[in-house]
């Protein structure tokens, strides 16, 4: 595949930081429009949607920073220069990062946080998919051995050597897309959250399916993931993301329980 996009003279444009920059601005926009839908204030939503992302990414590079930082010191210039790591624990703490910014933000502001959060569930869905097609062009999370069943008829193998470099892709082996299976499942959830969004019961039921639908995406696509670096659990039977993924399932069906007083 391409982990590099293009080049600008000598500086390289990696694919996955590219398609992950195109999917935080459709989301922006996106949220635009559902913050709308949901009767809130468009500015503050899009003021807290810039206050998250920058802790997700401040968050995420200071994990990065202290998981490394005998190599910080050896090669400062180096480990602070790299543009965008996919990787399940940065991605979890800087989420968490996002998380809890966006909540003190919405606190701030006065924001009603359950219809936040609803006006936000698709665009996190957007935003995830595209996430993912950029994985799928580096070789970021990169899928199991196809074999030699039905799956090789859209099994993907990587060539560039900056692939194996950067993500740890085999080269020249028929990989699952799991990438993209994950991107449609993402893709798929955010559609249907935005037409939803409108006919949802009470405050929270968007956000709820967000969690729900997001987990079940994970945990299912995980059985073709390459489970290098992603943990196991119980024996081996649940891997990290698989473990978060039931988090979240659990969570959303909280978050979708009748609450009094809805109406």
């Amino acid at each position: 595949m391409y982990p590099v996009l293009f080049h600008v003279g000598s500086i390289l444009i990696p694919a996955y930081g590219a398609l992950a920059a195109v999917g935080v601005l459709l989301a922006l926009w996106m949220a635009q429009r559902t913050a709308r839908m949901a009767g809130l204030d468009g500015r503050k939503v899009w003021n807290l949607c810039v206050v998250a992302l920058f802790a997700a990414l401040a968050g995420s590079r200071l994990l990065l920073v202290a998981l490394n930082w005998s190599d910080l010191r050896l090669h400062p210039m180096w480990l602070l220069g790299l543009a965008m790591i996919h990787h399940p624990l940065l991605a979890c703490f800087g989420g968490l990062a996002a998380v809890v910014a966006a909540i003190l933000y919405g606190l701030w502001q006065r924001l009603p946080l359950t219809t936040t959060a609803d006006a936000l569930a698709a665009p996190v869905a957007l935003g995830l998919a595209f996430e993912q097609l950029g994985g799928l062009l580096a070789g970021s999370g990169y899928g199991v051995e196809a074999g030699r069943g039905i799956a090789t008829r859209w099994a993907v193998t990587y060539t560039h050597p900056l692939a194996a470099l950067w993500s740890g892709a085999p080269l020249g082996v028929a990989l699952h897309p799991v990438q993209a299976y994950a991107a449609l499942g993402f893709l798929t959830l955010a559609i249907f959250l935005l037409f939803w969004l409108p006919y949802r019961r009470q405050p929270g039921d968007a956000f709820g399916l967000l969690l729900l639908g997001a987990g079940v995406a994970i945990f299912v696509t995980e059985f073709w993931r390459d489970t290098e670096g992603r943990g196991a659990l119980l024996g081996g039977a649940l891997d990290g993301p698989q473990a978060a993924a039931v988090a979240l399932v659990v969570i959303g069906g909280l978050v979708l329980l009748e609450r009094r007083g809805s109406g």
